[in-house]
């Protein structure tokens, strides 16, 4: 046989294995069908689940009981089988609260086509697995806590159309090999930890509509091939560190609905034909980059224009005159730019009959609002134009615009009176006035706005007197009225038992006289408190001591006479205390040098007297301030002060020295005697913790028979809901005569009685329009003599947001679904919780488990963020040379928040003007 011979035949024999090999993998592609044909259970899929069953410890509402040898596993509680073969083809189990982690035997269900595991608790990585499953077509992972890096094998899963792997923890980069889905229509990965950059490779997913990558650590550019996408509608990178221009080719996929790029730092000018090329366009949301350039004239051609959102940028130039074109408008935020010239754009945007947020805030327009403004929308809600250089009164014609809940006309040269209209305001909740050339009296009509949160009126000319029809505003928190020419006494209304429920109040540069009225102790949820630069007199009232959550106290500028009040000491979070320029005199307390927070103290221009403590806040001369009182002595040497006089004893006669010491040793027998007694009658109590009382002593309480009876003995028909450490009820107090939440602690699961303190501790010192309200409290022995604690609260008719946002397959009320709307009202709320939680409570306080099941909706619609079983209070290391804040021992993500919903946080993030 020849070389060639042998070479053809070395050929001919690799071809036959080949066939041979084809063949043989082509009937053991067929064997599972034909085994499934004959036999109705099929035992590889039967032992899969019950593996992904295992690796699930934590199944609150037992839905995988039914995962048992009673019921064929195609009965199982979501699983779907086919009809033919009886294999498993679906794996739907979203919105359960399974906690565990993914098993790897997942991947052994060969024919799956859809897998949702969608808002649960399901933690550690994806497994590689998953990529063994070529049938895939949908996998839903969302809202988990899952981590590590996203399985680059999915690129094996050819017939895959959505990847939903939002609002996890996943790191790493967005694979490249995604880029081979050509069948991929969306691609959702926001939400995450994910960094590097966007993908070259994924312009080639020729299918893709959606593409949402969002809130992620992401960088560099955003490659030009995102313009071969001629099928995409939905694009967001909003809330990463992408920068350089936008491709140009994406501006002409006219394909596209929404453009969401803010909050990244990218740059460039909008296309002059933007409007033209983009004709279905329905968000443009560009809002916090670098952006610059006039905005286009042709957005009146995207005739579906709902939003435009360009705030924190560089525009320039006048606004668009034709903007009223846009009659499904609702939102236009353009503040923060360079924008000035003509306010002509607000008559053309009366023709937008769905407007309901216009903000302009912090450009440069000038002149005399044009009359017409009074002609917008009538749905408008939210109306910003502070801080430009407008002009004239403000239009009393503005009564118009019933629905408004946010104005500001702040920091512009408005002049004249307060409309004495503005009464009509009755939804307002928001109403910013300060730094103008406003005059007259405060109108009365301000008690008319009962739902009103903030009021600013601080840097004007008003003159009189506060009205007390103020306290008719129960729901007021945040008032301003600083640097004004008001006079007259502190009404008690405002500060007195039946005062609002105020978090922050300044009248400093006024003309109040009198003293400070006893009742400002009543204050228990101020923060922040400024008289300074008035004419008070009298002496400081003891009861400051009882505001207990205060950070700032600023008294400075006054008459106050006597001496600094002890119960001062008892001020734990005070951060922040400035009494100088005052006729103060007396010691400085001892009590003042315990307070850790404390890192600001003037004392200055007053009659202070004796030692300066050494301790605190004292052993930083930075951080104090003394000049002006000649008599005190001591203190550290960086101070210089002199040295006090040391006072030396003298025994004029043995009897008195004898007598003496009798007197001390019969006084140090009795302390020890006592101490005895005590130590033995602690061991002996069986008191609650001090911690306890001093949380439960706050709140009211009832008896466990009154809730016993409240839910018709604890009905498994009036129970609501279920988590970790209780149950919650639905009830009737007998004394309210409303309908109440009752949440009852099951105090055999560990962790319970923390979590009932951690809430109380949190719930005592907050309250917020959009915070869950507590009513009362339950500490007591069931009938079974067993221990038992329960919260009552509010109870809120439209359930949790969870429910609105993911209704279950077995709703009865699938009619439920949220408007754009209510879904921005939503966020709103929620927003406006967490950053009272962080910035403006008390004390800083980290939620640390927000997602939807723990946002409940009243019958208003308006969101309440509940369930502080896993709240932190923040604490704050101390050492001799630094300050630092710390958050030991905290569970949860700081910062995270869960809306559930895609649209709903791309919008929340556009909000804020």
């Amino acid at each position: 046989m020849t070389l060639h011979q042998t070479k053809i035949c070395a050929f001919c024999s690799i071809h036959l294995r080949v066939i041979l090999l084809f063949f043989a993998s082509s009937l053991l592609c067929l064997q599972p069908v034909a085994i499934t044909a004959t036999a109705p259970t099929n035992e590889t899929d039967r032992l899969a689940l019950l593996k992904f069953k295992e690796f699930i410890p934590h199944d609150p509402y037992k839905i995988l009981s039914s995962w048992n040898g009673s019921l064929h596993f195609c009965n199982w509680h979501g699983i779907t089988c086919g009809r033919r073969h009886q294999r498993v083809t679906g794996l739907d189990l979203q919105g359960y609260n399974l906690g565990g982690s993914i098993s790897l035997a997942i991947g052994n269900l060969s024919f799956l086509r859809f897998i949702n595991l969608q808002n649960n608790s399901f933690y550690g990585k994806i497994p590689q697995e998953f990529g063994h499953l070529f049938r895939l077509q949908r996998l839903q992972l969302n809202n988990n806590t899952l981590g590590g890096e996203i399985p680059s094998n999915l690129s094996i899963c050819s017939n895959l159309r959505s990847i939903r792997l939002h609002e996890n923890k996943l790191t790493g980069k967005i694979p490249e090999e995604l880029g081979s889905l050509m069948r991929l229509q969306n691609l959702t990965i926001s939400t995450n930890n994910l960094a590097g950059g966007i993908p070259p490779s994924l312009g080639n997913l020729s299918s893709l509509k959606d593409f949402y990558v969002g809130e992620n650590n992401l960088v560099g550019n955003i490659p030009d091939t995102i313009g071969q996408l001629k099928g995409l509608v939905r694009f967001s990178i909003w809330g990463n560190k992408l920068s350089g221009t936008i491709p140009s080719s994406l501006y002409n996929v006219s394909s596209l609905q929404i453009i969401s790029v803010s909050d990244n730092q990218l740059n460039g000018t909008l296309p002059a034909n933007i409007g033209l090329t983009l004709p279905n366009l329905q968000l443009l949301l560009f809002g916090e980059n670098m952006f610059y350039g006039p905005v286009p004239t042709s957005l009146c051609n995207a005739t579906q224009l709902q939003m435009i959102e360009l705030s924190r940028n560089n525009f320039l130039g006048s606004v668009p005159t034709n903007l009223g074109n846009l009659l499904d408008l609702f939102w236009i935020n353009l503040g923060r730019n360079h924008l000035g010239k003509s306010l002509h754009f607000l008559t053309s945007l009366t023709n937008c009959s769905k407007l309901k947020i216009l903000a302009i805030d912090r450009n440069y327009f000038a002149g005399v609002l044009p009359s017409s403004i009074s002609n917008l929308s009538t749905q408008l809600t939210k109306l910003y134009i502070e801080d430009n250089g407008i002009s004239g009164t403000i239009p009393a014609s503005l009564e118009n615009l019933v629905n408004l809940i946010g104005l500001d006309f702040s920091y512009n040269y408005f002049t004249g009176i307060v409309p004495t209209n503005f009464g009509k305001f009755q939804k307002m909740q928001s109403l910013g006035l300060s730094g103008n050339r406003l005059s007259g009296e405060i109108p009365t009509i301000i008690g008319n706005l009962t739902r009103l949160f903030e009021l600013h009126l601080d840097e004007n000319r008003f003159e009189g007197t506060i009205p007390p029809t103020i306290v008719n505003c129960q729901n007021l928190q945040y008032l301003n009225i600083s640097q004004n020419n008001l006079g007259g006494s502190i009404p008690k209304q405002l500060i007195g038992p039946s005062s609002p429920a105020l978090i922050s109040l300044d009248l400093s540069h006024n003309s109040f006289t009198g003293k400070l009225p006893f009742e400002v102790g009543d204050l228990k949820n101020i923060n922040n408190l400024d008289f300074s630069n008035n004419n008070l007199s009298g002496e400081i009232p003891t009861s400051i001591g009882d505001c207990l959550v205060l950070e700032l106290l600023d008294l400075h500028g006054n008459s106050f006479e006597g001496v600094i009040p002890s119960s001062m000491a008892s001020l734990k979070g005070l951060q922040h205390l400035d009494v100088s320029q005052n006729n103060l005199s007396g010691s400085i307390p001892k009590g003042l040098e315990k307070l850790r927070y404390l890192e600001n103290l003037n004392l200055s221009f007053n009659n202070f007297e004796c030692e300066v403590p050494i301790e605190g806040v004292f052993r930083n001369t930075s951080a104090i301030s003394l000049i002006g009182n000649t008599k005190l002595c001591g203190g550290i040497p960086k101070l210089q002060l002199p040295k006090c006089p040391v006072e030396v004893m003298k025994r004029r006669n043995s009897f008195g020295y004898k007598l003496a010491i009798v007197i001390i040793s019969i006084v140090l027998f009795l302390f020890l005697f006592s101490s005895i007694l005590v130590i033995y009658w602690m061991k002996k109590s069986k008191k609650k913790s001090p911690s306890m009382f001093s949380t439960m002593d706050l709140l009211p309480s009832v008896s466990y028979q009154d809730l016993y009876h409240a839910t018709c003995g604890f009905s498994p028909d009036n129970l609501i809901g279920s988590g970790s450490f209780g149950f919650v009820y639905k009830g009737t107090l007998d004394q309210e005569e409303k309908l109440v939440a009752i949440k009852v602690l099951s105090l055999q699961h560990k962790g319970a009685f923390k979590s009932f303190m951690a809430e109380c501790n949190a719930l005592r010192i907050i309250r917020h329009r959009n915070l869950v309200k507590i009513l009362t409290c339950c500490s007591s022995i069931d009938y079974s003599g067993n221990q038992f604690k329960a919260l009552v609260f509010e109870f809120m008719a439209n359930g949790s947001l969870d429910i609105w946002l993911h209704p279950k397959l077995d709703n009865e009320n699938q009619s439920r679904n949220l408007s754009l709307l209510q879904r921005i009202n939503a966020a709103l709320d929620i927003a406006s919780a967490i950053d009272y939680l962080h910035n403006h409570s008390g004390q800083p306080i980290i939620h640390c488990d927000l997602k939807p099941s723990n946002v409940l909706l009243d019958k208003d619609m308006v969101a309440h963020v509940s369930d502080f079983g896993l709240a932190k209070l923040l604490s704050t290391v101390d050492d001799s040379s630094k300050k630092q804040t710390s958050t030991i021992g905290i569970k949860g993500t700081i910062g995270y928040a869960a809306p559930g919903n895609i649209f709903t946080i791309l919008l929340a993030i556009s909000l804020k003007p």
